[in-house]
């Protein structure tokens, strides 16, 4: 693949991560979003319906997946790096979901701002930000 367009799928790839975070209020159902916003250490927890939160938190958490393994894949061409990662994004969210439903079902606000970097992992692209530089370390070292 020649560099330029390389270089424009991975501008294009970002750009869709850029999108789903800047409409996140118009996509997806999330009352977390401006309860984070404020004191949320000091109010009570919002109220909301437990399926649709997880169902467009999953949603989000896919579509975040979908478009980062795209970018590790243009970034390396290389299958055994998606399918590990693949593995890595499932593991991680099936741990990060049970813990997230966990807070989600008992509220407490000791609790919150672990709840609050929980769902950090949930709705944002961090894990590509930790895999990206990890495998790119590897293929340097290698």
């Amino acid at each position: 693949m020649p560099k330029l367009i390389k270089y424009i799928l991975l501008f294009v790839l970002f750009g869709l991560l850029v999108l789903i975070r800047v409409f996140e209020n118009e996509l997806f159902y999330d009352p977390y979003l401006t309860f984070f916003q404020n004191d949320y250490l000091y109010i009570d927890s919002p109220r909301r319906e437990v399926l649709k939160l997880v169902s467009f938190t999953t949603l989000r958490y896919l579509l975040n997946a979908v478009i980062s393994l795209a970018i590790l894949y243009v970034f390396f061409k290389d299958k055994s790096i998606i399918k590990f990662s693949i593995f890595i994004y499932i593991l991680a969210y099936v741990i990060l979901l049970l813990i997230y439903l966990y807070f989600v079902v008992n509220p407490r606000q000791e609790d919150y701002y672990l709840f609050f970097n929980v769902r950090r992992f949930l709705i944002q692209p961090i894990i590509l930000i930790l895999l990206l530089p990890a495998f790119y370390y590897n293929r340097l070292k290698n």
